[in-house]
């Protein structure tokens, strides 16, 4: 294939953006994830899709269809689009993410919803965010609620440092601290918040996720490994009056609310997702 001094393709007739974007969903990927890495591999800000639409005629440097190829090929291999664009928003936020972490979901937000609510009658609330990952609950929480103190915990250096960027970029102040769950912890919690791994080592779906961290998607043969040990050990950590709430699978709702029952938990619940799935199930310790 030979190139034009001005970068684009003198023979294939793909080098403008219009033709890159077609050639990127002939191959099936879907038209708005061509356009996310078209702007990411242009170095322009994701919010800039009209400019591609308005200068769908204007030509691709070779190394911008160079690196535009190449994503979309990881794309099609099944990388996060996160991972791609190096970001995902959540809850209003836009986050900085990579392979270090698990991709924020949209269910989650069904989480920070439901601890809202319980947080509103609360003055400066102890909140502790379980396994933070990028740090999408425990700062979707600390902007939400100001004066609440916010320690965000995690057992990967790696995931704590993922969150420890987004919070500096977001302004945020958040604590950070290395450990496994809730061990060596000094308790007096008003809220502790999790999602946990929940996913069962057998599962099918497990190779689709492939690209993303399999300590934080596995736990166990059932998948119920850590949201039992959380549940077991959280009525020792939390406050008189505190609450445990846990993001699990579509299909543990029922078993969540049994974990939670068995460790003393009242006023026990789940709630639903956008999609009608029992995403997080909770409840309160008694007084």
């Amino acid at each position: 294939m030979s190139v034009t001094a001005n970068g684009t393709d003198a023979g294939s007739g793909d080098g403008t953006v219009a033709q890159a974007l077609a050639r990127a969903g002939a191959a099936g990927l879907e038209r708005l994830d061509a356009q996310l890495l078209l702007l990411s591999a242009l170095g322009r800000d994701r919010q800039d899709r009209a400019w591609l639409i308005t200068h769908d005629d204007a030509p691709l440097p070779a190394p911008v269809r160079r690196r535009f190829d190449a994503l979309c090929a990881r794309r099609l291999e099944g990388e996060p689009l996160a991972y791609l664009v190096g970001e995902k928003e959540f809850f209003g936020m836009t986050l900085q993410v990579d392979a270090r972490v698990l991709v924020p979901r949209p269910d989650t937000e069904t989480l920070v919803e439901w601890a809202l609510e319980l947080l509103a009658a609360r003055s400066r609330p102890r909140i502790i965010d379980l396994g933070t990952g990028s740090g999408a609950i425990a700062l979707a929480l600390q902007r939400a609620c100001p004066d609440a103190f916010v320690q965000a915990v995690d057992r990967s250096a790696e995931a704590l440092s993922v969150a420890r960027d987004n919070a500096r970029r977001l302004e945020l102040p958040l604590h950070l601290r290395q450990a496994c769950w809730l061990e060596e912890d000094a308790g007096g919690w008003d809220l502790i918040v999790a999602n946990p791994p929940y996913i069962a080592a057998g599962d099918p779906h497990l190779p689709a996720l492939r690209h993303e961290p399999v300590s934080a998607l596995v736990a166990g043969p059932d998948g119920l490994d850590d949201l039992r040990r959380i549940a077991q050990a959280a009525p020792t950590q939390l406050a008189p009056g505190g609450w445990l709430l846990l993001e699990h699978g579509w299909d543990q709702a029922a078993a969540v609310r049994d974990l939670l029952r068995s460790a003393g938990f009242v006023q026990v619940a789940s709630r639903r997702d956008l999609g009608g799935v029992e995403r997080c199930s909770g409840g309160r310790l008694e007084t």
